[in-house]
């Protein structure tokens, strides 16, 4: 049968298709950008030309002048034609130049790179249904998680998080003890320690190399007194008693969801608090058809669902669960009370009590 073609829809699909791959091919080159300190050269000085950029991060110029033209023809950085000078704008900087800016994002190019270094290994995974364990990634994953994470996590945790829930503020502050599940390289737990010096830490996650990393970071941060890393399963972490149970942006990695949760409430004391912070999403995927949720969905395909995957029970929940089936893990792990304490436009965040 013959087909009809609208050729306008044609056109409008081959101008996104451009646009993506524009995107796709400009990753490594925004990577060359942090990697090179370009953006940190550019970052407040005003109008430069290539050679400026290239002296001052001590790179050749004929390299710096071509990386400017896709960055202009990007968007990232201006192009005056008068004077064939770039500026980086200082709103723009927040996200490329400023570590300690809630708007970094350079992180997440460790994470992309990750992603292309093992896409033949997810692939195989795919034909044959195996999991894909965290530990088996590229080592970019590790630190391009934290580094995509951390800038969030000090804007919000003890500023917005913590408050939204009754009374926790307080314990901490009089003297808590927390336990932060799936700590990856620690950040949660070092800002939550930093904050609240009359409380006590413990961090566990899986991954071995994580853990020796966080312990790193706690030392160097002068916290090894009040802050402690174990390698343990989030099902099986020791002590019990706890004020504040956390799972940042790792639930839905685990292959028990359920009994993660499960021994959270069993771990708490009566009256403690379940910290459950997820990526956002809605509870239908039509709700999640948006940059979010694209966003989320590929790193749920190639990260997170292959993780749970490779775990005991492998329920494979997703990083786009939503917060009715959150709630229902909740549940089915015994709490008693749940909800939505507050929200970012890329988290859910969720209080679980006894």
């Amino acid at each position: 049968m013959a087909t009809t073609i609208d050729e306008a829809r044609v056109e409008q699909f081959m101008g996104r298709i451009v646009v993506d791959l524009g995107a796709a091919i400009t990753a490594p080159l925004v990577m060359l950008g942090e990697q090179l300190g370009l953006y940190r050269a550019m970052a407040h000085a005003g109008p430069l030309t290539s050679a400026e950029i290239a002296e001052r991060a001590g790179v050749r110029e004929r390299y710096v002048r071509e990386w400017l033209a896709n960055q202009a023809a990007s968007g990232y950085v201006e192009h005056d034609p008068a004077t064939d000078r770039y500026t980086l704008p200082d709103e723009h900087a927040l996200a490329l130049a400023d570590e300690d800016s809630p708007l970094y994002v350079l992180g997440a190019y460790g994470i992309l790179a990750s992603v292309w270094a093992d896409e033949e290994r997810i692939a195989e995974r795919f034909r044959h249904g195996e999991g894909f364990g965290w530990h088996e990634h590229d080592p970019r994953l590790f630190a391009g998680t934290e580094r995509f994470f951390r800038p969030g996590y000090r804007a919000h945790l003890v500023a917005d998080w913590i408050p939204a829930f009754d009374g926790l503020q307080e314990r901490l502050r009089e003297g808590a003890t927390a336990v932060d599940v799936g700590c990856g390289h620690g950040a949660s737990t070092v800002i939550m320690a930093q904050a609240f010096p009359r409380s006590r830490f413990l961090g566990v996650d899986s991954h071995e190399g994580s853990i020796a990393r966080a312990r790193e970071i706690a030392r160097d941060a002068g916290l090894e007194d009040r802050v402690r890393f174990e390698v343990a399963a989030a099902d099986a972490y020791p002590g019990d008693g706890y004020d504040l149970v956390c799972h940042f942006d790792c639930l839905h990695d685990m292959g028990d969801p359920v009994g993660a949760a499960r021994h959270a409430r069993e771990t708490l004391r009566p009256d403690g608090w379940w910290m459950l912070v997820e990526p956002y999403a809605g509870n239908s995927l039509e709700e999640n058809l948006n940059p979010v949720g694209r966003l989320f969905y590929a790193a749920s395909t190639v990260i997170c669902t292959p993780s749970s995957l490779a775990q005991d029970v492998a329920l494979g929940l997703g990083a786009q669960a939503g917060e009715a089936r959150l709630a229902a893990v909740a549940a089915e792990a015994g709490f008693r009370r749940f909800r939505r304490a507050t929200e970012t436009p890329f988290n859910l965040v969720l209080e679980g009590r006894p």
